[in-house]
């Protein structure tokens, strides 16, 4: 299933899963890639930023990566291509996509100063993946330190047809979208599917102003799925209740330096999802203060909404 314009819902972003030893956990990957799609995800994203993708060798990515294609059967999957060159990006894009990859993700190195700058590498960039492979613009200036005005990400939808979608984690990012949108309603940039990250932080605004639905990986994907039903259904309120109950641990997933990959990954080995919460190093770990509060969290979360409960021993 080749990605397109019209991928709507919930991509939700996958870490990789290690043993504390360092080596990938196959059996969790399996079951993670299960539960994703159990929990009502219309497609799973793997090797982005989450994913830990630069501590994989080129090998080690091309396995983990073909085993979650291969365990989503139809379900589509997006691999993270991005890397220093184009020969290594091309290798990974065709690789994933002779074993069934739905479309590939590309992020701007943090060299780029200029829009033209910006513009020429996505060119550049579709070109070494080939115009036959669907690709994601992630527009993440915060991890990647590259700003992407809404006329750049235009000029890149324009210039390359194979370019399907933005991930949208800009921050504030809400006129970014209704930007975006406003192009597709005067005619002057073709439709994109766009799917928003930063931790789901602004997802219930995001929805409301155009955006398809979530690239993101809390540890909560299917909460994610109901509230994007939720608002694309118009209850807008019960969408706001369910985020709202939601939102602190969310807003507590989202610190930097790691620690919001240590949460994530402790809040799906609490839920009996993967084994371990290991990061291969270099990675951190939370202290037994952070994990208390990280429990205390999920107590809260646990009056509104139960699967919060239904932790692994």
């Amino acid at each position: 299933m080749a990605l397109d314009e019209t991928a709507h819902g919930v991509y939700v972003i996958a870490p990789t899963p290690f043993h504390p030893d360092g080596r990938v956990d196959e059996a969790s990957t399996d079951r993670m890639t299960d539960f994703y799609l159990e929990a009502g995800c219309d497609g799973i994203t793997a090797l982005g930023v989450m994913g830990e993708a630069p501590k994989l060798d080129g090998a080690e990515a091309l396995d983990v990566a073909t085993r979650i294609i291969r365990r989503a059967g139809r379900a589509p999957v997006i691999i993270g291509v991005s890397a220093p060159g184009f020969a290594a990006m091309r290798a990974l894009a065709r690789g994933v996509m002779e074993v069934g990859a739905a479309g590939v993700m590309i992020a701007p190195p943090n060299t780029l100063r200029t829009d033209d700058q910006i513009v020429a590498y996505y060119a550049q960039a579709a070109e070494a993946i080939g115009s036959d492979v669907p690709f994601v613009v992630q527009d993440f200036p915060a991890q990647f330190s590259v700003v992407m005005t809404p006329a750049v990400i235009r000029r890149i939808v324009m210039a390359n047809p194979n370019c399907v979608m933005v991930k949208h984690e800009d921050w504030p990012g809400l006129e970014k979208i209704t930007a975006l949108r406003g192009f597709e309603a005067d005619g002057s940039m073709r439709h994109v599917s766009i799917l928003c990250g930063n931790g789901g932080l602004f997802l219930d605004f995001e929805v409301e102003r155009g955006a398809d639905g979530a690239m993101t990986g809390y540890a909560f994907p299917d909460m994610l799925v109901d509230l994007v039903r939720l608002s694309r259904e118009g209850q807008r309120d019960a969408a706001h209740d369910l985020f709202d109950a939601h939102l602190p641990l969310i807003r507590y997933e989202q610190q930097m330096g790691g620690i919001g990959l240590a949460v994530r990954k402790y809040v799906l080995a609490r839920r009996g999802i993967i084994a371990s919460d290991a990061q291969r190093k270099p990675g951190s770990a939370l202290s037994a203060r952070a994990k208390a509060e990280v429990e205390y969290l999920l107590s809260r979360v646990a009056r509104f909404d139960k699967r919060a409960l239904k932790l692994a021993a």
